[in-house]
């Protein structure tokens, strides 16, 4: 039997007063609970409207309260601690923060913090029906004290306070994120940030996505991991956005706006990995190097397939401040592949006075005699850089899905005002020089024999195959590579 209106009123008032109680994460948002006991410093980098926000306005309760769920293994607090919380505007802390803790305006009492553990509320000046305190009563028998803050008011008005955890939700600038950390210097204290990237490789973003830290970490959430999403719903709300918009929106990707370089998805250009025993014969190989120290040096091995004009990656590396015989170290496992190498690799090292490809030569690594360009002679980075949207386009550039390194570049890589940010794009230029001396790839296999003048194939390990069971179109590419005569 439905239960009267009434009845139904009653069942949603008691609810809403267990929320805390009743909170289940999915994943993603449990892993960032989880990291709250490992790292000082947290980001949850996800898409609109997945729950990131959610799930810190939870995390906040149970520290305030100290009624952590049984199935809770992140960060405990065994008595009352000092927390702030901040937002973009004092609107905005109004409508989300207050809201998820404490219940809006018309109905108080109806967030995460169960309304009987409220102890006392303090207005806020300036902004109507903000809070500027919440007391919240602790089951140490203790008192936690939430301040409400947001970013308009200024650095400055994040001075003074000792904190225990703090939480900025919506990406805030560079020196209030170091103002709200260094609050929690003295308490040993944690921070933690759920934001859409909007902003795009901001140093807040970057601090997070590109300096590795023993004390910091990011989870990445992304609609696939929203299960309050129907599947049938997704792809209307992907392709609800602008194309340049999606991988922040849906993805919690930095983003680049309309200066995207590679606007391609990343799913067109991905593929599985497969084994190089299932490689025919008449394939080419070729790697690539780019040379750093402060920012990395990287590397990037591909496959050729000269009959279809597809390159695979199928093999990246990057590491800073690390030497050549570390590098060198790292790479001789690809075999006896060709580098190619920019032009900086005729530099003489400041230490032994030879060029720094030589020095790679001398740990082994199989250099290319001269630095990466086209057939013409030229080595512009546009051009390469039109060469590989051409072939990403085309689908004549296949990247293997685990290489994650060229990933994170790509989605990162963009224009500003017009020209190129030469940051983190280190992968990416070790492809660029691939892309440029494509005509020096080498033979990945030699062929076993031959039959009635064909060369046998070695796909698969099968014996008396010869390339007539190949399109026709790739024996110019056999003959050239064996110098066979028809």
């Amino acid at each position: 039997m439905p239960l009267t209106q009434k009845e139904q009123a009653l069942v949603n008032a008691e609810l809403a007063k267990r929320k805390l109680e009743l909170y289940r994460p999915y994943p993603k948002q449990a892993l960032f609970h989880l990291q709250g006991s490992q790292f000082r410093e947290r980001l949850l980098r996800a898409g609109n409207q997945l729950g990131k926000t959610w799930a810190a306005a939870a995390e906040t309760a149970m520290h305030a309260t100290g009624k952590y769920p049984t199935w809770w293994q992140g960060k405990k607090f065994r008595k009352a601690p000092v927390i702030w919380c901040a937002g973009v505007t004092g609107e905005v802390v109004r409508d989300t923060i207050q809201r998820l803790l404490v219940g809006d305006v018309a109905n108080p009492g109806t967030g995460l913090i169960p309304p009987d553990d409220v102890k006392e509320t303090m207005p806020s000046r300036g902004v109507a029906d903000l809070l500027d305190t919440i007391l919240v009563k602790h089951v140490s028998g203790g008192v936690t004290r939430i301040r409400l803050k947001y970013y308009e008011q200024g650095r400055e008005k994040f001075q003074g306070d000792t904190v225990d955890f703090g939480w900025l939700d919506e990406e805030p600038p560079e020196d209030i994120y170091l103002e709200m950390l260094t609050r929690t210097n003295a308490t040993k204290g944690i921070i933690c940030m759920t934001f859409t990237p909007l902003k795009g490789m901001s140093t807040v973003v970057r601090r997070f996505l590109s300096e590795p830290s023993p004390d910091r970490c990011d989870v990445n959430m992304t609609i696939e991991d929203a299960l309050h999403i129907p599947e049938s719903e997704r792809n209307k709300i992907i392709e609800s956005y602008p194309l340049h918009e999606r991988g922040a929106r849906i993805r919690g990707e930095p983003m680049l706006g309309s200066g995207a370089i590679f606007p391609i998805a990343d799913e067109d250009i991905m593929c599985d990995p497969f084994d190089m025993s299932v490689v025919p014969f008449y394939w080419l190989e070729l790697a690539g190097i780019d040379f750093g120290w402060d920012h990395p040096t990287a590397a990037a091995r591909a496959l050729y397939n000269p009959q279809d004009d597809i390159i695979y990656i199928t093999n990246t590396y990057r590491r800073r401040e690390a030497t050549p015989l570390v590098h060198a170290a790292a790479l001789k496992p690809w075999g006896s592949v060709l580098f190619a190498w920019p032009h900086d690799g005729l530099q003489h090292d400041k230490g032994s006075g030879v060029p720094l490809k030589e020095i790679y030569r001398k740990e082994g690594l199989n250099m290319r005699t001269d630095n990466a360009r086209f057939e013409d002679g030229s080595n512009g980075v546009e051009a390469g850089i039109a060469e590989m949207l051409m072939r990403m386009e085309t689908g004549r550039l296949k990247v293997f899905r685990n290489q994650t390194y060229f990933f994170e570049e790509k989605r990162m890589y963009h224009r500003r005002e017009g020209k190129i940010w030469k940051e983190f794009d280190d992968v990416l230029c070790a492809c660029r020089h691939i892309v440029m001396d494509l005509r020096y790839a080498t033979r990945v296999k030699k062929p076993q024999g031959f039959i009635n003048g064909y060369p046998i194939d070695q796909m698969d390990g099968a014996k008396n195959q010869h390339t007539a069971d190949y399109n026709p179109l790739a024996h110019k590419y056999v003959d050239q590579i064996l110098g066979v005569k028809r």
